[in-house]
């Protein structure tokens, strides 16, 4: 019998439960390892929920025909109208990626850096992940010209890659690729024959609305999936609850129904009572956006208060334009962390944090990155408060940065900075 496929736990969700034992353990600790929103569910969809707890039956596979068309209606708005006969909910966007990537088959050509769970899913699904770097400052979306390269490469050496998998807006590094960029990630793409899967799970949280990102769907709307879920605009992690738009073509509606099977044997239908908050969010009534653009206001004031504390010791960082992510580079700082710490790389700098001052984050090395790279991930999204009620002034506030726990949790990032540099930061008064 052969072995099952190895793979490791999800990078975050590790680095989650060590901060839990040691704060448990009394210890003072600053998580900015995972990426979980930490904000309170609004109260309109907390009722939604509870009107639908007594729907406790089997649905349709692919989700609700309320929830499938508040979907459809949710990317018209955005230019990416679609029948809601194809779009396929599922228990979160993350199994819907997994899905899919079994439905696509092949091996899965992703960005380097990339969100964790790509490349291990691909392994999971039997497939090989096929590394291609970013362009410098736009993350999420391979190099399309390395793309290219890679791909003939890889097809010359037996290999079988048939999808790309991008994120727009980007985690780890919280950049957005340029318009062009997407653009020639398309035509190569159809050059290939590659589906492209579109994780846009961020796409409302670009701090600029005039500003959007570009879906690769715009430029190759026959062969790219797009996926989303409420776990990062609405922080509802634990809801579980993401859709996808399947293109509409023969691509397309094959994947279609190829997903749809998958799903039965996984996961048979959605929730049902999230799928009626879900359809309703969807449906983006006025609350909901006012909800969302507070949050979009809320991590760009954390995070580029935060991304000034790094870039002031030394550290190179690319303009945060979305989400709660910052990707520092502390290779202009390698000497000095190696003389002062004997740490040459980003798995040694997340230890030294953890360790000597009890702050989580993630080495570069999570994101697919070589064991060389002197980068790290700090997510700001847990330092709004530690009650629902510091969340929520949190979201209120006119000036976060000016509430003392918000306050106090930048300064840390400062003082940790220093202490781990030399370099002083500036101390800001809330």
């Amino acid at each position: 019998m052969p072995e099952p496929t190895p793979v490791s736990m999800s990078a975050t969700l590790a680095a989650d439960e060590a901060l839990e034992r040691r704060r448990r353990a009394g210890e003072r600790v600053l998580s900015m390892a995972s990426g979980e929103i930490g904000l309170p569910a609004h109260p309109a969809l907390k009722e939604r929920l509870s009107a639908a707890a007594d729907d406790n039956a089997y649905g349709p596979v692919p989700g609700s025909p309320a929830l499938r068309a508040a979907a459809a209606g949710y990317w018209g708005r955005r230019g990416l109208g679609i029948d809601p006969g194809l779009v396929v909910a599922g228990p979160g966007s993350k199994p819907l990626l997994f899905a899919l990537l079994l439905a696509i088959g092949g091996d899965v050509v992703v960005p380097v850096p990339s969100w964790v769970s790509y490349p291990a899913q691909a392994r999971l699904v039997g497939a090989r992940p096929l590394p291609v770097p970013i362009l410098p400052g736009q993350g999420g979306v391979p190099d399309p010209e390395r793309l290219r390269e890679a791909v003939t490469l890889s097809r010359a050496a037996g290999r079988d890659p048939r999808c790309v998998v991008v994120t727009v807006p980007d985690n780890p590094t919280g950049t957005v690729a340029a318009p062009a960029t997407v653009r020639r990630l398309a035509d190569a793409a159809r050059e290939l024959d590659l589906v492209i899967v579109s994780d846009e799970i961020y796409g409302d949280l670009v701090y600029d609305p005039s500003s959007p990102a570009v879906s690769p769907a715009v430029h190759a709307p026959e062969r790219t999936v797009v996926t989303t879920g409420l776990t990062k605009n609405l922080a509802l992690g634990g809801w579980r609850t993401g859709v996808a738009r399947l293109p509409d073509s023969g691509i397309g509606r094959a994947l279609h129904t190829r997903l749809v099977s998958v799903a039965s044997q996984i996961w048979s239908s959605p929730p049902a009572p999230v799928q009626a908050a879900a359809a309703y969010a969807f449906g983006e009534p006025p609350e909901i956006t006012e909800r969302i653009a507070s949050s979009r206001r809320l991590h760009q004031a954390v995070a580029r208060a935060v991304a000034h504390r790094f870039t002031a010791v030394g550290a190179a960082l690319s303009p945060v334009r979305a989400t709660c992510y910052l990707y520092p580079d502390f290779g202009p700082l390698r000497a000095r962390l190696a003389e002062a710490h004997g740490v040459s790389d980003g798995d040694g700098l997340a230890r030294l944090l953890l360790e000597r001052h009890g702050v989580g984050v993630l080495p570069a090395s999570a994101f697919g990155e070589s064991g060389r790279a002197l980068r790290i991930r700090a997510a700001t999204s847990r330092l709004y408060g530690e009650s629902d009620e510091q969340r929520t002034a949190a979201l209120r506030a006119a000036d976060p940065l000016r509430l003392p726990w918000i306050h106090a949790a930048v300064e840390r990032v400062g003082e940790v900075l220093t202490d781990l540099t030399g370099t002083p930061v500036p101390v800001s008064r809330p």
